[in-house]
């Protein structure tokens, strides 16, 4: 047995407690929260500023549980687009959503809609893997669908609402519907008929209504504008040339957006029609729609059905007995003149065009406002044939929209080329074989600028093997740009002289006609007047002059005294005024001297856009310049 001596014993019990001591360390700091880093917010703090406001595409992703290419479609359709915070708290190279969006996107039923057609794609994906064809026909004969007509009403409360965001629709739909009507891995061939018909509703009513106001010819296509109901529309359609596609264009996201203008489109042309009284959707006659002239077709369709519309409502609102039964029996011609039109295919072409033969407008004259009443009368007698080789179906859509009447070379056309009473035909060739004396030989520009002009222009300009004049833009305001075209002015006295108006000699100014002495030689005034004006016109020089002079005294710091003002009354016929070059720059001095720092600032950023633009004006002039020196022998 081992004895332990008293020195030993109390030795073990300091080290007992010394690892007692331990323990209770070690149990305090398992009980203590542990260091978190520096910019650590524990989950149930509320966020602020920023990341309180907006949200990264990926948190929405997962907020919303949906995949990328699901989560663009139902941000296009819906209208939600990625928004740029003050200051991005993750990173520019993130992509931020507004929270609230992110918020309305979650109670969307498409959502449930896209989760339904993924998962039926996975059983026709497993049925094909497992070689069950006819498992998988079932379920694709099956598979859920969705419509748009909700997201309209919603997106669009008001008529007025889908009218102004009609621009981007239009040029979207035009494009597609140019491209080639081949089956391809981008584009069903089913969407670009969708898109051709609805291009070929929209540009009827436009032309039948006459409600197209402006157009231009660019390198990217051409321009349209119309005005409906007030809210004007621009929209752009390529040229008919020979489309490609390639693969640099991210068609998925393209046919997104098709997929919502397509609705919105055809909820459109609904309205319109409906406005005119008019069957929507309308029939076209067979034969002309496979000639191409799906213009022309809509627009005999839409002339015999409001006519026809409109005897109705005159033999209803008759109190005649004899009177409603001359209304039935015109709906009954007009409705068999319809059958006609649409049956032509079957009968006989011994005379071409006799069916297809314009009528006279249906819509009434009091109903018009002045402008479009100027449009209907423009090309009014005028009969155009169309070469084969000018763009048919812009023109077929431009003349008549501007009540003229228009034929092409071709089956179903109204009338041939040998028709003795053809005004005006357009050709694109630099040499016509055959020449009628008794029309015009143009080029299709003049259509153009006869449009913009609102005149019939004359032809000398246009004719055939001739350069035509500049094809001037009517988008572009060339009082507001500083520089006026020659041919612009050359326009405007055409214009003028049109409507029997006088317009100051070229060179003269508008203060040469204010000045009194001018309006007396021309009879305006009298000489009393005239002498009264004058006198009135001196003593505004003398205040102006006197008013200068403050300034710049003021300016160099000199005492001003009322003697001195009186002598410079005195003698103000024998001192000459100061420059335009000095009394701009002692205008500038004073008002960079007493205006505010933010008014100096827009004063400084306006005077640069003045400079811009006479640069650009400058440069114009140059151009000019240049080209009339090398014209010149």
């Amino acid at each position: 047995m081992q004895v332990h001596s008293s020195g030993e014993k109390s030795r073990n019990r300091s080290v007992v407690a010394k690892f007692n001591l331990i323990l209770v360390l070690w149990k305090l700091e398992d009980s203590r929260p542990p260091k978190m880093p520096k910019h650590y917010r524990p989950p149930g703090k509320k966020k602020e500023g920023n990341a309180a406001k907006y949200s990264t595409r990926s948190k929405a992703l997962k907020h919303l549980q949906i995949s990328l290419p699901h989560f663009r479609k139902l941000c296009i359709l819906k209208g939600v687009f990625p928004r740029e915070p003050k200051k991005k708290f993750e990173g520019n190279h993130k992509t931020y959503y507004h929270v609230k969006d992110i918020t309305f996107l979650q109670h969307e039923p498409l959502l449930e809609k896209f989760r339904d057609i993924k998962a039926y794609d996975k059983k026709v994906n497993k049925a094909r893997a497992k070689k069950n064809n006819p498992l998988a026909e079932r379920l694709l004969s099956r598979k859920p669908d969705y419509t748009l007509d909700r997201l309209i009403r919603e997106r669009y409360p008001g008529f007025i609402d889908a009218l102004r965001d009609l621009d981007d629709c239009l040029t979207m739909v035009h494009l597609f519907a140019a491209l080639p009507a081949v089956e391809s891995e981008h584009i069903p061939v089913k969407r670009i008929h969708n898109c051709r018909r609805l291009s070929h509703e929209w540009q009827a009513y436009i032309s039948r209504t006459h409600r197209l106001r402006k157009t231009f010819i660019s390198v990217k296509g051409i321009y349209y504008q119309a005005e409906v109901e007030g809210q004007k529309i621009t929209w752009l359609t390529p040229h008919a040339m020979q489309q490609v596609l390639t693969d640099d264009v991210d068609f998925k996201v393209m046919l997104t957006f098709l997929e919502f203008y397509e609705t919105l489109l055809a909820f459109v042309n609904f309205r319109l029609y409906h406005s005119i009284h008019v069957e929507y959707p309308p029939i076209l006659d067979p034969r002309l729609e496979a000639l191409a002239a799906d213009q022309y077709s809509l627009f005999k369709y839409i002339t015999a059905n409001s006519r026809a519309s409109r005897v109705e409502s005159q033999a209803v609102s008759s109190s005649d007995p004899e009177q409603a039964e001359v209304g039935k029996k015109g709906i009954q011609t007009e409705d068999s003149e319809l059958r006609l039109a649409q049956l032509q295919h079957q009968l006989p072409a011994n005379e071409p065009g006799a069916l297809m033969q314009l009528v006279e407008d249906a819509a009434g004259d009091d109903k018009d406002d002045e402008e479009t009443r100027e449009c209907k009368t423009l090309f009014k007698n005028l009969r155009i044939f169309l070469s084969r080789e000018v763009p048919r179906e812009s023109l077929l859509f431009l003349i008549p929209a501007f009540g003229g009447v228009v034929s092409w070379e071709g089956d179903g056309a109204p009338f041939k080329e040998t028709d003795e009473g053809i005004t005006h035909q357009i050709v694109d060739r630099p040499t016509q074989g055959h020449i009628f004396l008794s029309r015009e030989y143009v080029q299709p520009q003049w259509v153009y600028d006869c449009v913009n002009a609102r005149i019939v222009l004359p032809t000398y300009g246009y004719l055939v093997g001739r350069v035509p004049p500049p094809h001037l833009s009517p988008f572009v305001d060339d009082e507001a740009e500083g520089y006026v075209p020659e041919y612009a002015e050359t326009i405007k006295r055409l214009k003028a002289a049109a409507k029997k108006e006088f317009l100051p000699m070229p060179g003269s100014e508008s203060q040469d006609l204010d000045d009194p002495q001018s309006l007396l030689v021309e009879g305006i005034i009298s000489r009393t007047e005239a002498t009264e004006a004058a006198e009135k016109k001196r003593k505004i020089d003398v205040l102006e002059k006197q008013y200068h002079d403050e300034l710049k005294m003021e300016l160099d710091r000199v005492p001003y005294s009322a003697a001195l003002s009186k002598k410079n009354l005195n003698v103000e016929d024998k001192e000459e005024s100061l420059p335009d070059q000095d009394q701009k720059a002692v205008d500038d001095a004073m008002f960079m001297v007493t205006e505010t720092r933010k008014k100096r600032g827009l004063y400084k950023a306006m005077q640069k856009g003045k400079e811009k633009k006479m640069a650009h004006v400058n440069l114009l002039k140059e151009r000019k310049k240049k080209a009339e020196s090398a014209k010149s022998p």
